[in-house]
């Protein structure tokens, strides 16, 4: 790839708990001028190598870039304050790994520090995000709908049903509540949900460049709403909100299908009257909040799912990038929509 051919370099990387703490903090682009590396690649702005390459944004370095890639030694590396190399990790990959544990090298310290990388300055304020709120009742096919956006549309899927699953059996300080929260079929806490949300939606746009999100089983009452505000100001524009309306009678249909292979402890017959019950009570004053202030797109959720995602994905243009709409289906967004099996398990 020529130095014409490379997109600017608008990475940020964090690196942190080294056994060399000098070597812990921000990384920006790098400003280092052309110049010809050891392996004779001539270097460009931001690039090193023909990869990426960052200088300390405390700007207290000796070497310039301070993190980059050695075509040399195939790999990845962090320097010391003095210039010196501190940590490596060999590899081919385009950006430093943030999912494998770094090597110490000669002049480093154990242990090898961890590495995230950010899309925006996690120095200033994220930039405006696009959230639509997706309610539901249990079965209504919410959640396939969101998948589908996610696959094929490049929308961030974040089920709070699923976060809370993950937390509880992560075995946190709140997992025991949560448990049973969602064994009695009623709300977890606001501050439990609405925090989990904005941890996952802060991790997607700084670590993977996400700005859009489908929030899919948010907000479930009207004190999501007041946690919701709490969290992200209210002065903040109300979001828009997707609602798939289903006959109790599908759904039933639908959960007891769903139980022959999901695994779940709520998809039986009472868990599940008492899910439905609970969202009807909770959630009906919410939608009326929406109506009244015109931000609900209503959804048949009984139509067939091709028509359904007519209907989702037409309300989600105006955020969706043109490219990804005009694509064909994947093989897993038809396997979503029912048009192709999935695979059978050996």
């Amino acid at each position: 790839m020529t130095s014409n051919a490379l997109k600017p370099n608008t990475l940020f990387i964090e690196v942190s708990g080294s056994g060399l703490p000098e070597v812990d903090g921000l990384f920006v682009p790098s400003t280092a001028p052309a110049a010809e590396s050891e392996s004779g690649t001539v270097s460009s702005l931001g690039y090193w190598n023909g990869k990426m390459a960052w200088d300390r944004a405390d700007g207290k370095c000796a070497r310039s870039p301070a993190l980059s890639y050695s075509n040399s030694y195939s790999s990845w590396r962090i320097c010391r304050l003095d210039g010196h190399l501190a940590y490596d990790i060999t590899c081919d990959d385009a950006l430093p790994p943030t999912d494998r544990a770094w090597h110490v090298y000669k002049k480093g310290v154990a242990p090898a520090p961890s590495v995230v990388v950010h899309h925006f300055d996690p120095r200033k304020p994220l930039p405006k995000r696009n959230v639509v709120f997706v309610l539901g009742g249990p079965g209504s096919g919410k959640g396939t709908m969101c998948s589908l956006a996610s696959t094929q549309l490049g929308w961030t899927h974040l089920s709070t049903g699923d976060l809370l699953r993950t937390e509880r059996e992560a075995g946190g300080e709140t997992a025991a509540t949560i448990e049973s929260y969602i064994t009695a079929g009623e709300l977890v806490p606001n501050e439990i949900t609405v925090t989990l949300l904005k941890k996952a939606m802060d991790n997607a746009t700084h670590q993977h460049g996400k700005l859009n999100f489908l929030l899919d089983g948010f907000p479930r009452s009207l004190d999501n709403m007041d946690g919701w505000y709490e969290v992200f100001g209210r002065e903040a524009e109300l979001p828009k909100m997707l609602y798939f309306e289903c006959p109790f009678s599908v759904l039933e249909q639908r959960i007891l299908g769903r139980a022959k292979y999901s695994g779940r402890s709520d998809d039986n017959i009472e868990s599940m009257k008492l899910r439905f019950d609970t969202f009807k009570a909770k959630a009906l004053p919410t939608l009326d909040l929406f109506r009244s202030q015109n931000k609900v797109v209503e959804v048949d959720a009984s139509q067939g799912r091709e028509d359904v995602y007519a209907v989702v994905k037409a309300s989600l243009a105006a955020h969706t990038d043109p490219a990804l709409a005009a694509q064909p289906l994947t093989e897993k967004s038809e396997m979503l929509l029912g048009l192709r099996p999935y695979p059978k398990r050996s």
